[in-house]
């Protein structure tokens, strides 16, 4: 039986829709209009000269969050928990740190300590148990937590002896001693209803602190002073002069905050404030001088909590969880790598809203989610593997997207572009010297706001994974150099990496 014409046209239509959507999924996408030239350059400039250490990109999780996310056996320690983390390392061993608010409300049980005031998790055996697996599978070092704010070096002492004897010396980095010691007399101390010290508490009371504790623990090295708050960051100095046991200078950062902070001001929590220049660039920028004065003692300098929103837990998830995370992370992480920072760390904990994944356990098989700025993490651990240095750009400004360049050790040249803007780019890149074709994959979702559907390279971890390996074919583009120039465009609220092998 014919088909009238009327449903044929129809038919045809409805075929010719589908074509353009697969095709501008599939394909890559058009040019907005003439492209912007980025000439790429050589090592060294406004971006550094220093190699990306191994294990520059690390973790941080709150000291309960290890059996959340690893499990309560240490003979079964959750394998797709251990593969989320592994995507992350280029192959090198991790850098884990275990701290955040629980360092100075953790305590252990040993003869003769009591229990502190403040202190709301004690460890155990089986947790250290649990730990050690953990570790020992990734190949980790740890960085750990010790109790300062229970104002007792016995307190500090039991818990790191037993912690480096538990997991074992050759896993432990450091030992943090506190954690943002500049709140110790604003908060109060875990349940105890108090802060933890008096108001006032100042630079110099924490250094005599420090000092005074610091001698109780394991011969292990320090890190510290773990502070948070600008007007801190100038005592550095002082205190690795003051602080000789201290081998690694930790910071934290979040470039957006709740507490104090008003709808119509930089730090508050906002999917635009977030992809601003300040969240990222000024953000590493707040460091720079640290990083100098740490590389000046001889000592490296870790941002070892970073993450999105502080001191909004539970609240504003439509930034934190927001496709908009995973392009902040991504360049935020490069431009800390810009002022010379020798490693992140950046923090998750079950029910944070910026948490990475979620974890849960049925029939005896793991299964997680995993949220949208897991896979801006994702990107930069493909661009930038241990060893790799950031390369000049020019003209190098203020555009509407983010340009990074890296030379892997192969002399593999990476090109990441960044757009958050509301329109396509356009973009041409020149070498600076000959190669083969280019290879293009981008990472993208539905919007900016989206909270799934988030793919790299076309591929994604679905709204869950039991592997912690994402699915799906992997889409990649060629991008042959025409007249001496690799163009691609970025569709607006996305992000693309080109990768050039030597020739």
């Amino acid at each position: 039986m014919a088909m009238p014409p009327r449903l044929r046209a129809f038919r045809m239509l409805l075929v010719l829709a589908a074509c353009i959507l697969v095709t501008s999924f599939l394909a890559p996408a058009p040019a907005a209009a003439a492209p912007t030239v980025l000439s790429i350059g050589g090592v060294g400039g406004q971006r550094g000269s220093r190699a990306i250490p191994p294990g520059f990109l690390g973790l941080s999780f709150e000291y309960w969050a290890i059996p959340a996310y690893a499990g309560s056996d240490p003979s079964a320690v959750d394998p797709v928990f251990v593969q989320l983390v592994r995507n992350l390392t280029g192959g090198a061993a991790p850098v884990l740190r275990i701290g955040g608010d629980t360092t100075d409300e953790t305590w252990w049980p040993a003869p003769g300590v009591a229990r502190p005031a403040g202190a709301t998790f004690k460890l155990t055996r089986r947790w250290i148990a649990v730990t050690r697996a953990l570790v020992d599978t990734l190949r980790a070092r740890v960085i750990l937590g010790i109790n300062l704010e229970a104002d007792s070096a016995s307190t500090a002492g039991a818990e790191a002896n037993a912690l480096v004897d538990g997991i074992g010396r050759r896993r432990v980095e450091a030992l943090e001693l506190g954690n943002e010691p500049e709140l110790y007399g604003i908060f109060d101390w875990g349940d105890s209803g108090t802060p933890g010290r008096p108001n006032g508490y100042d630079f110099a009371d924490f250094d005599r602190d420090f000092s005074r504790i610091a001698g109780a623990l394991a011969n292990v090295p320090l890190a510290g002073p773990a502070v948070g708050a600008e007007d801190w960051f100038g005592y550095l100095g002082r205190f690795l002069s003051d602080q000789p046991r201290v081998a690694m200078a930790t910071l934290h950062r979040y470039p957006l905050e709740l507490c104090g902070s008003t709808p119509g001001e930089a730090r508050y929590p906002t999917v635009a404030h977030l992809l601003a220049p300040s969240a990222s660039r000024s953000l590493a920028d707040s460091v720079a001088a640290a990083v100098q004065t740490a590389h000046a003692h001889h000592v490296s300098l870790r941002i070892d909590e970073m993450n999105s929103v502080s001191c909004g837990d539970g609240q504003f998830p439509g930034v934190t969880r927001s496709f908009a995370s995973a392009l902040w992370v991504l360049d935020a992480l490069f431009q800390m790598a810009r002022v010379g920072v020798d490693g992140v760390n950046i923090h998750s904990y079950p029910g944070a809203t910026y948490s990475l994944f979620g974890f849960h356990r049925s029939g005896g098989r793991w299964r997680a989610t995993v949220a949208p700025d897991y896979y801006g993490l994702d990107l930069f651990a493909q661009a930038a593997p241990p060893g790799s240095r950031l390369l000049t750009v020019s003209p190098d400004g203020a555009r509407q997207f983010d340009v990074w360049a890296v030379r892997a050790p192969d002399r593999t040249i990476r090109v990441v572009v960044i757009n958050s803007g509301a329109r396509a780019r356009a973009v041409g890149v020149r070498l600076p010297a000959p190669a083969g074709s280019g290879v293009l994959e981008r990472l993208q979702a539905p919007s900016l706001r989206a909270r799934a559907g988030v793919t790299l390279a076309g591929q994604s971890f679905g709204p869950a994974t039991t592997t912690g390996v994402p699915t799906g074919a992997r889409v990649t583009f060629p991008v042959p150099p025409s007249q001496g120039a690799y163009t691609f465009a970025v569709p607006a609220g996305s992000a693309a990496m080109l990768t050039v092998a030597p020739s």
